[in-house]
């Protein structure tokens, strides 16, 4: 069975495989095929070296590390880092791992999230893959990029200094645990992977949980600003924790005395209502260590207040990274939540609702479809699409249509990506103009205000927005802040009514 209101198009375009871009027809990221590949090495009884992603500063990134330490990298199988190595360990846990010398909590955020779901990690992590059979030194990994899955192979060199990994590493077994060893490689093979989509280790340095998010699943996503008067926030964290939604969120920018590290990601690991007015979420810190010390901290008194079985079965007080606070606490200590769902029906509940989704990819061009602004004279020349609503499909009263705009990277290298401030306009499509064909004329424009938008235009790599619209044909207009930039895109609309595009 599919997770409860599963968008049903988006599943089956992903999982069918008709077509390059699908979760059983992946496309081969840089060409590269892994089955290819490995029976070549593994007849010849070699061990795989990629020379796309070669083993040596270049994929490191000039400025990560210093020229003194650069020098002493070497880059080591985990057949020689350790007598035994496995792939995994037991089941994937969230304690498998801690962060290295590199700045990507917000990808182990979201990696923390991702091994609370076994069927997204099943998409991410294709089976049969180990250091015991069939090994040749070649592992391969799945990522949602801009619209289509794609599948990337890596050799299982890894970078380390002095004899130990230099970015993600197994954690270090805790005393007071039990005892985790660290010959488990999936974290610092599947971070390996993705430093190679985006360019390097380097390119991986900084980020949003969001963006994470989205790369493990193609799913719907929304950022949820935090204050300390939010209201809606508890109901809608305990429905996407009930879509098995992933989720992460971030600090707003060393580490504070309550515990928690300023601009670090985190993941959001659990809900819990301790009886009422006591909400409490779990997070986690991508560390390792470092918690929150306030109330409901692994230490705090306010544990003392609950029952025994409870006290035994949520308080930790060991030094994992993994923590509760009341929601209050994490409103106003927080800035951001990101949530991300195979479905948008988390958004008012909707477990047995049905999303259509239909997919576009344009294209920006200075000089001839790259209009700008809505306040300019070329706006008209925008890429534009049709989409209908249709009446008597969906009796609700919360959002019916979510649009998403991905603006796809003009240059490998994640930080050479240059981003443009993107939004969107929807229109109105008056009756007498209903089932035309053709562009829209500048005149249409002309003293008609869009019924829907983007409220704010971000240079970011996606703009999601959520519309409530009623039954009738639109005109949707994506656009740059400025007129005349050249770029390329990926529009997205999901609806829960029947949707005709164009």
């Amino acid at each position: 069975m599919p997770p409860p209101g599963v968008c049903l198009n988006i599943m089956r375009e992903r999982q069918e495989g008709h077509g390059v871009g699908t979760l059983q027809n992946p496309e081969k990221f840089l060409g590269q095929d892994y089955e290819l590949l490995q029976q070549y090495y593994l007849i010849r009884g070699r061990r795989y070296i990629d020379d796309m992603f070669p083993p040596d500063n270049r994929s490191i990134g000039e400025k990560l590390l210093s020229p003194e330490n650069m020098a002493q990298v070497e880059w080591i199988r985990p057949t020689q880092l350790v007598p035994d190595p496995y792939m995994f360990v037991d089941k994937i846990s969230r304690f498998d791992f801690a962060q290295g010398q590199l700045g990507d909590c917000w990808f182990l955020a979201a990696l923390g999230a991702l091994t609370f779901q076994k069927h997204i990690i099943e998409k991410v992590f294709p089976k049969e893959q180990s250091f015991q059979k069939n090994y040749a030194g070649i592992f391969h990994f799945r990522f949602w990029r801009f619209g289509k899955w794609v599948d990337v192979v890596i050799d299982d060199k890894l970078p380390t200094f002095k004899g130990k990994l230099i970015f993600v590493h197994p954690k270090t077994p805790n005393p007071t645990m039990s005892p985790r060893p660290q010959n488990e490689f999936w974290p610092a093979l599947l971070e390996k992977a993705y430093a190679k989509v985006c360019g390097s280790y380097e390119d991986m340095h900084t980020g949003s949980v969001s963006e994470a998010l989205m790369d493990f699943t193609g799913g719907v996503h929304m950022t949820v600003q935090l204050s300390s008067s939010l209201t809606g926030l508890w109901d809608l964290i305990g429905r996407a924790a009930k879509f098995n939604s992933l989720m992460g969120c971030g600090t707003p920018g060393q580490t504070l005395p309550n515990g928690l590290v300023e601009g670090h990601a985190y993941t959001v690991t659990g809900v819990r209502s301790q009886g009422k007015p006591i909400q409490l979420v779990r997070l986690f810190n991508p560390w390792g260590d470092t918690e929150w010390t306030g109330d409901w901290s692994d230490r705090s008194p306010m544990w003392e207040t609950v029952s025994p079985e409870e006290h035994a079965m949520y308080r930790k007080n060991i030094n994992d990274g993994e923590f509760w606070m009341s929601v209050e606490d994490f409103c106003k200590t927080f800035s951001n939540l990101d949530i991300c769902s195979l479905s948008p029906g988390f958004l008012d509940d909707s477990s047995d609702s049905q999303w259509t989704s239909v997919r576009h990819e344009g294209r920006w061009l200075a000089g001839t479809s790259a209009g700008g602004f809505l306040t300019t004279n070329t706006f008209w020349t925008n890429p534009q699409f049709r989409a209908k609503v249709i009446a008597g499909s969906d009796q609700t009263q919360g959002p019916n249509m979510l649009v998403s705009l991905m603006q796809k990277p003009d240059k490998r290298n994640r930080r050479l990506v240059r981003k443009l401030h993107i939004g969107l306009s929807i229109f109105e499509v008056p009756p007498e103009l209903k089932g035309s064909r053709g562009t829209f004329p500048a005149s249409f424009f002309d003293n008609r205000p869009p019924v829907a938008y983007t409220k704010n235009m971000y240079d970011s790599r996606e703009v999601m927005e959520f519309f409530r619209l009623e039954p009738g044909e639109y005109l949707i207009v994506p656009y740059t802040s400025s007129p005349n930039e050249t770029a390329s895109f990926v529009m997205t609309i999901l609806s829960k009514m029947e949707t005709q595009t164009e």
